[in-house]
Parts: structure tokens; sequence; C-alpha cells
């Protein structure tokens, strides 16, 4: 069964924006953190944003007020609104859930920005 369920991803053409989605299975229960890490090619995963239960956010630096992250815990749904898109944003951008007992990650979306 999949667990989180990412949506969004695209091309899109640099200073363009994209909105990802990721509804985790209504299965899981306690969720604390949910956010997106994102990984390009020949590099290691990253962080990009959480957002803890109580709606408290941390960005990468990276971010530069560029990108928001909002969740929605009744629906176990978190967002990233993406502007101002950089060609170096591109990457696969992978969903991810804590619980107390365990860490979820989505499949990933790829996010692709090229003029």
């Amino acid at each position: 069964q999949v667990q989180l369920v990412e949506s969004g991803g695209g091309l899109v053409q640099p200073g363009g924006s994209l909105r990802l989605t990721c509804a985790a299975a209504t299965t899981i229960f306690g969720i604390s953190t949910m956010g997106w890490y994102r990984q390009a090619p020949g590099k290691q995963r990253e962080l990009v944003a959480i957002v803890s239960s109580g709606t408290r956010t941390t960005y990468a630096d990276f971010v530069e007020g560029r990108f928001t992250i909002t969740r929605d815990s009744v629906k176990n749904t978190v967002y990233l609104q993406m502007n101002s898109l950089k060609t170096e944003d591109t990457a696969v951008y992978f969903c991810n859930a804590v619980t107390s007992l365990r860490v979820y990650w989505g499949r990933g979306t790829q996010v692709t920005v090229s003029s």
C-alpha cells in the first residue's frame, strides 16, 4: 500500500511556479512533521522544507523566501508552493512524514526547470 502520494511536479520555465501536494494514507496516525526533500542527479537528498504538527516551519537556505510549505492536518496533506523557480531547483522531490514509530517516504515527483 502506498503511504504517501505526491503530485504536482512537471516542467516549468525559469521564474515559473509549481505547487506540490502530498497526501498521506488515512491509516497513518500521529504524524509529527511532514515535509519535502529533493535529490538532483549525482547529489545527495537534501531538505527543502518541513512543517511540524504545530505548523512551525523550517526552510533550507536555498529557498530564499521563494517556497511556502503548508499543511492540512485533518486531511494528512502537505503542500509546497514553489515560486520564482530556478534551473538549479530541478530535482526529484520527495514527501516525508514522521511519526513516533517510523519515517515514511513518497516515491517522488520530478520537477524540471528549463527554458
